[in-house]
């Protein structure tokens, strides 16, 4: 399989398919593909998988696209403004913030994180259900806004704004801390809370979460007429 990332602000990934070769993807994600591509829509995983999938933001069902002739085109398309991230799998464990899991080759598995701490779960911005990606093969995410990446070494921390972690390896502690200092933490606009991440592993942020960018253009909505 090959592939490319076509665009910047709303990407579309483009695969080119050998004859046999599989690619899953969440439903509704397909942007265009070649006569030579069959779909279908199931249950992918049996009950189990379908339930992890509904728990973790996605839809219960997968569709997997299989071409039935060499070099077919095969494009998804990102649903809201970001980055696409093409991650290989093998021999990792890799912790996604909830509706990230954009499409994936054949072997890509597929789970369900729990946090364990309760201030992660409630105030962390992730929620305490988060995707695990593992297995082999080719999994590409979704990142809102633009992506840093880093790499914590073993018992090196970093503060970050909740609603900015997209990803981090399993390897990675998360934990949430109070804004420290009554200035900060009633005017300086960072909120109550902030999450930390303790090393060893790699981090991916991102420069602006789905919630932060609806909670921009709230005030700019119109607003519904009250009836007299």
């Amino acid at each position: 399989m090959e592939y490319r990332i076509i665009g910047t602000t709303m990407p579309v990934l483009e695969c080119t398919l050998g004859i046999g070769e599989t690619m899953l993807a969440q439903p509704g994600a397909m942007k265009y593909m070649d006569g030579g591509i069959s779909m279908k829509t199931g249950v992918h995983g049996g009950v189990g998988g379908f339930f992890k999938r509904a728990i973790s933001g996605e839809s219960g069902f997968m569709t997997t696209f299989e071409a039935t002739a060499d070099r077919q085109r095969l494009a998804f398309g990102h649903t809201y403004p970001g980055k696409i991230l093409p991650l290989d799998v093998a021999g990792s464990d890799l912790i996604c913030q909830k509706r990230s899991f954009l499409a994936c080759t054949a072997g890509v598995t597929f789970d369900i994180a729990i946090q364990r701490r309760l201030g992660s779960g409630f105030f962390g911005g992730e929620g305490f259900v988060m995707q695990r990606l593992g297995g082999e093969g080719t999994a590409f995410v979704e990142i809102d806004g633009e992506t840093v990446e880093m790499t914590l070494g073993t018992g090196q921390t970093i503060k970050v704004e909740t609603g900015a972690v997209a990803m981090f390896d399993g390897t990675v502690d998360m934990n949430i801390e109070t804004v420290k200092g009554l200035g900060n933490l009633f005017f300086g606009g960072e909120g109550m809370f902030l999450t930390t991440l303790t090393g060893p592993g790699r981090v991916w942020l991102q420069t602006m979460s789905i919630q932060s960018l609806a909670g921009e253009l709230y005030p700019y909505l119109p607003k519904p007429r009250k009836s007299n």
